[in-house]
């Protein structure tokens, strides 16, 4: 009889799966989304692991050959050279880590910025919270790419007096200092005035949120506001905040190209995906793959980028029908 009863199969427990869980299985089985992903797992295992290798080989993006100038894909480099008889492959391997470098650390910073600004105001509601998010509305309706400009020429000449104080005063190497030191003016600058969306989304969600029984619970507790909100509500906004980062990426890599496009992005002699379309737009009559390259990896990363925060969106919405 005990054995009848083991056997049974009402006496098997049916295991439980997560939100997470579950949303990856929907993520799967949406084939752009995974496209996506891969393409930019793809790209970014070339910009960064691959570039890295080969400039610690020797090669270098930006030294110049002019008897090879607009040489054919194999004749000298994988992809050519441009005008200048630059490695095109290089350039646009480290145009990538610029582009994505850009993108990925102001999304980072418009996230944090957001949550906190947007967590808090959603939470505290009231007065408080009603004049917080109409400052908010007020930057909003300023035009976006006129301010990161500003914003931008302001930061820069404080980025560079300490980039020479860091190679005149510290000894660092200059090209690795005025590489990376024009990423900061383009990326506190969008970050700057970025994250105003994202703190509005979550303003909504940390609303609705504060009203929900587990954190009238955890008021009954005697919990501390900072606590309730940090460890109870912002956690439960991870799903929408996930997708609106992915889907903000590349519009700031747009940003950045736009930017770099018009003169006020990355400074020569290095490159971005955005100097290289504006560096291959000049030729694009005489030499076409010096645009066509770097145009096809940026839009690609634009459409991965997209097709992997559309999954994500379908995949973490609560109200998608369960398999």
């Amino acid at each position: 009889m005990s054995q009848a009863l083991s056997s049974s199969p009402m006496s098997e427990i049916e295991k439980g799966t997560s939100l997470w869980a579950d949303a990856f299985v929907r993520l799967r089985k949406n084939k752009l989304a995974m496209l996506g992903g891969i393409t930019i797992a793809v790209i970014l295992f070339f910009c960064f692991i691959v570039g890295f290798v080969l400039k610690v080989m020797g090669m270098d993006a930006n030294k110049q050959d002019l008897a090879n100038r607009f040489a054919a894909p194999g004749e000298a480099g994988l992809l050519g050279t441009d005008q200048l008889g630059r490695d095109l492959f290089m350039r646009v391997l480290e145009g990538g880590q610029i582009s994505l470098l850009v993108a990925i650390l102001a999304t980072v910073i418009t996230v944090t910025i957001g949550i906190i600004y947007g967590g808090i105001a959603g939470y505290v509601g009231g007065k408080i919270g009603g004049i917080m998010m109409r400052i908010v509305d007020g930057l909003l309706a300023m035009p976006f790419l006129i301010i990161v400009i500003l914003f931008r020429e302001i930061i820069s000449v404080r980025v560079d007096n300490a980039a020479r104080f860091l190679v005149n005063t510290w000894k660092w190497d200059s090209d690795f200092v005025l590489r990376y030191a024009n990423l900061i003016p383009l990326t506190v600058a969008i970050a700057a005035f970025g994250w105003l969306t994202m703190g509005r989304i979550v303003r909504t969600a940390a609303a609705s949120l504060s009203k929900q029984e587990f954190v009238e619970a955890a008021h009954s507790l005697g919990l501390s506001h900072q606590r309730i909100l940090f460890r109870h509500i912002l956690p439960n906004m991870l799903g929408p905040v996930i997708i609106y980062a992915t889907l903000t990426i590349p519009s700031f890599i747009l940003y950045e190209a736009t930017l770099s496009f018009i003169g006020l992005g990355i400074e020569p002699p290095n490159s971005s995906w955005g100097t290289l379309i504006k560096e291959g737009a000049n030729f694009l009559e005489t030499n076409v793959t010096v645009l066509l390259i770097p145009a096809i990896l940026f839009s690609a990363t634009l459409f991965a980028f997209n097709f992997l925060g559309d999954g994500l969106r379908d995949a973490l919405d609560p109200k998608a029908s369960k398999d």
